[in-house]
Protein backbone atom coordinates (compact mmCIF):
# COMPACT_ATOMS: atom_id res chain seq x y z
CA UNK A 1 0.00 0.00 0.00
CA UNK A 2 1.37 3.29 -0.91
CA UNK A 3 0.08 6.75 0.47
CA UNK A 4 0.20 9.67 -1.18
CA UNK A 5 -1.17 11.95 0.91
CA UNK A 6 -4.12 11.43 2.73
CA UNK A 7 -4.98 9.42 0.23
CA UNK A 8 -4.30 5.22 0.37
CA UNK A 9 -3.04 3.77 -2.99
CA UNK A 10 -4.13 0.05 -2.73
CA UNK A 11 -2.72 -0.76 -6.16
CA UNK A 12 -2.23 0.47 -9.62
CA UNK A 13 -1.99 -0.45 -12.90
CA UNK A 14 -0.75 0.87 -16.24
CA UNK A 15 -3.33 0.94 -18.84
CA UNK A 16 -1.62 2.79 -21.69
CA UNK A 17 1.68 4.28 -22.58
CA UNK A 18 3.27 6.20 -25.37
CA UNK A 19 6.54 8.24 -25.61
CA UNK A 20 4.45 10.82 -24.13
CA UNK A 21 1.90 9.96 -21.91
CA UNK A 22 1.29 6.92 -18.91
CA UNK A 23 -2.16 6.55 -18.04
CA UNK A 24 -2.71 4.46 -14.53
CA UNK A 25 -5.97 3.23 -13.20
CA UNK A 26 -5.86 3.40 -9.53
CA UNK A 27 -7.95 1.50 -6.65
CA UNK A 28 -7.97 3.79 -3.73
CA UNK A 29 -9.02 4.90 -0.13
CA UNK A 30 -9.78 8.27 -0.64
CA UNK A 31 -9.69 10.67 2.45
CA UNK A 32 -12.55 10.20 3.97
CA UNK A 33 -12.23 6.34 4.07
CA UNK A 34 -14.44 5.59 0.90
CA UNK A 35 -13.26 2.93 -1.38
CA UNK A 36 -12.58 4.15 -4.76
CA UNK A 37 -10.48 4.37 -8.13
CA UNK A 38 -8.91 6.89 -9.84
CA UNK A 39 -7.11 7.30 -13.24
CA UNK A 40 -4.05 9.48 -13.81
CA UNK A 41 -2.08 10.81 -16.95
CA UNK A 42 1.93 10.84 -16.58
CA UNK A 43 3.40 13.00 -19.02
CA UNK A 44 7.04 12.41 -19.85
CA UNK A 45 7.85 16.03 -20.66
CA UNK A 46 7.59 19.24 -19.38
CA UNK A 47 5.37 21.66 -21.00
CA UNK A 48 7.72 24.62 -21.60
CA UNK A 49 5.82 28.21 -23.75
CA UNK A 50 7.58 31.35 -24.32
CA UNK A 51 6.08 35.29 -25.56
CA UNK A 52 9.10 36.19 -27.78
CA UNK A 53 9.45 40.28 -27.06
CA UNK A 54 11.08 42.80 -29.43
CA UNK A 55 12.04 46.37 -28.47
CA UNK A 56 8.29 47.52 -30.02
CA UNK A 57 6.29 45.17 -28.12
CA UNK A 58 5.74 42.62 -31.14
CA UNK A 59 5.56 39.05 -30.13
CA UNK A 60 4.92 35.89 -32.64
CA UNK A 61 2.51 33.38 -32.14
CA UNK A 62 2.23 30.23 -34.04
CA UNK A 63 -0.89 28.49 -35.12
CA UNK A 64 -1.68 24.70 -35.98
CA UNK A 65 -4.36 22.08 -35.87
CA UNK A 66 -5.08 20.44 -32.89
CA UNK A 67 -5.35 17.00 -33.27
CA UNK A 68 -7.38 16.56 -29.87
CA UNK A 69 -9.33 19.43 -29.73
CA UNK A 70 -10.43 18.75 -33.53
CA UNK A 71 -9.79 22.69 -34.07
CA UNK A 72 -6.84 25.40 -34.90
CA UNK A 73 -5.00 26.73 -32.79
CA UNK A 74 -3.20 29.55 -31.97
CA UNK A 75 -0.67 29.86 -29.74
CA UNK A 76 2.64 31.22 -28.21
CA UNK A 77 5.56 29.12 -29.48
CA UNK A 78 5.35 26.18 -26.92
CA UNK A 79 6.18 22.49 -27.03
CA UNK A 80 7.76 19.44 -24.82
CA UNK A 81 10.76 19.99 -23.12
CA UNK A 82 12.57 16.25 -21.55
CA UNK A 83 12.94 16.05 -17.92
CA UNK A 84 16.56 15.55 -18.27
CA UNK A 85 17.27 18.60 -19.89
CA UNK A 86 16.84 21.91 -18.37
CA UNK A 87 13.85 23.61 -19.31
CA UNK A 88 15.46 27.12 -20.31
CA UNK A 89 17.51 24.78 -23.53
CA UNK A 90 14.22 23.44 -23.97
CA UNK A 91 12.56 26.28 -24.45
CA UNK A 92 15.35 28.06 -26.31
CA UNK A 93 15.09 25.30 -28.78
CA UNK A 94 11.02 25.30 -29.02
CA UNK A 95 11.61 29.50 -30.04
CA UNK A 96 14.26 28.70 -32.37
CA UNK A 97 11.89 25.62 -34.43
CA UNK A 98 8.80 27.23 -34.38
CA UNK A 99 9.39 30.59 -34.85
CA UNK A 100 13.29 31.00 -36.23
CA UNK A 101 13.74 33.47 -33.33
CA UNK A 102 17.04 33.28 -30.95
CA UNK A 103 16.65 35.37 -28.10
CA UNK A 104 19.57 36.85 -25.69
CA UNK A 105 17.54 37.29 -22.66
CA UNK A 106 15.14 34.74 -20.61
CA UNK A 107 12.65 35.76 -18.09
CA UNK A 108 10.90 33.22 -16.42
CA UNK A 109 7.80 33.98 -16.02
CA UNK A 110 5.54 31.22 -14.23
CA UNK A 111 5.19 27.59 -13.45
CA UNK A 112 2.09 25.73 -13.39
CA UNK A 113 0.50 22.57 -13.05
CA UNK A 114 -2.16 22.39 -15.85
CA UNK A 115 -4.27 19.31 -14.94
CA UNK A 116 -3.72 18.71 -11.58
CA UNK A 117 -7.04 16.46 -11.00
CA UNK A 118 -6.27 13.43 -13.44
CA UNK A 119 -2.82 14.49 -14.55
CA UNK A 120 1.08 15.86 -13.52
CA UNK A 121 1.46 18.07 -16.56
CA UNK A 122 3.89 20.77 -15.04
CA UNK A 123 4.51 24.32 -17.35
CA UNK A 124 6.70 26.63 -17.17
CA UNK A 125 6.67 29.76 -19.27
CA UNK A 126 9.25 32.48 -20.21
CA UNK A 127 9.64 35.93 -22.04
CA UNK A 128 12.20 36.25 -24.69
CA UNK A 129 13.89 39.42 -25.33
CA UNK A 130 16.77 40.42 -27.62
CA UNK A 131 15.91 38.60 -30.64
CA UNK A 132 17.39 37.53 -33.51
CA UNK A 133 15.74 35.91 -36.28
CA UNK A 134 16.21 33.11 -38.85
CA UNK A 135 14.21 30.62 -40.71
CA UNK A 136 11.76 28.35 -38.61
CA UNK A 137 12.95 24.49 -38.49
CA UNK A 138 9.78 23.17 -37.22
CA UNK A 139 9.66 19.01 -36.72
CA UNK A 140 8.90 17.07 -40.09
CA UNK A 141 5.19 16.01 -38.14
CA UNK A 142 4.40 19.76 -37.61
CA UNK A 143 2.20 21.91 -40.01
CA UNK A 144 2.72 25.74 -38.47
CA UNK A 145 1.78 29.54 -39.52
CA UNK A 146 4.05 31.92 -37.85
CA UNK A 147 2.04 35.56 -37.10
CA UNK A 148 4.11 38.83 -36.07
CA UNK A 149 1.47 40.84 -34.29
CA UNK A 150 1.88 43.81 -31.72
CA UNK A 151 1.65 41.91 -28.16
CA UNK A 152 -1.46 44.46 -27.18
CA UNK A 153 -3.82 42.82 -30.19
CA UNK A 154 -2.93 39.35 -28.82
CA UNK A 155 -3.84 40.24 -25.40
CA UNK A 156 -6.92 41.91 -26.61
CA UNK A 157 -7.38 37.91 -28.64
CA UNK A 158 -6.58 36.53 -24.80
CA UNK A 159 -9.23 38.81 -23.18
CA UNK A 160 -11.91 38.24 -25.52
CA UNK A 161 -11.86 34.65 -25.65
CA UNK A 162 -10.05 34.20 -29.27
CA UNK A 163 -7.23 32.33 -27.87
CA UNK A 164 -7.93 29.46 -25.31
CA UNK A 165 -4.54 27.41 -25.11
CA UNK A 166 -3.79 27.49 -21.32
CA UNK A 167 -0.49 28.16 -22.00
CA UNK A 168 -1.12 31.01 -24.20
CA UNK A 169 -3.84 32.69 -21.85
CA UNK A 170 -1.32 32.29 -18.59
CA UNK A 171 1.61 33.51 -20.39
CA UNK A 172 -0.16 36.40 -21.90
CA UNK A 173 -2.01 37.70 -19.23
CA UNK A 174 1.42 37.27 -16.71
CA UNK A 175 3.48 39.11 -19.22
CA UNK A 176 0.78 41.96 -19.29
CA UNK A 177 0.82 42.72 -15.85
CA UNK A 178 4.70 42.07 -15.93
CA UNK A 179 4.76 45.32 -18.38
CA UNK A 180 2.50 47.03 -16.33
CA UNK A 181 4.58 47.12 -13.12
CA UNK A 182 7.52 47.66 -15.34
CA UNK A 183 8.81 44.17 -14.16
CA UNK A 184 10.17 44.06 -17.90
CA UNK A 185 12.19 45.84 -19.86
CA UNK A 186 10.53 46.05 -23.22
CA UNK A 187 14.28 47.47 -24.47
CA UNK A 188 15.81 44.34 -23.53
CA UNK A 189 18.78 42.91 -25.45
Amino acid sequence: MEQRGPWRTLSRNQVYASPWIEVEHHEVIAPGGNAGTYGTVHFRNLAIGIVPLDEQLNTWIVGQYRYPIQAYSWEIPEGGGDRSVPPLESAKRELREETGIIASSWTEIQRMDLSNSASDEHAILYVAQGLTFFDPEPDANEELQVEKLPFKELFLRVMNGEIKDSLTVAAVLKTELLLRAGALDPAQK
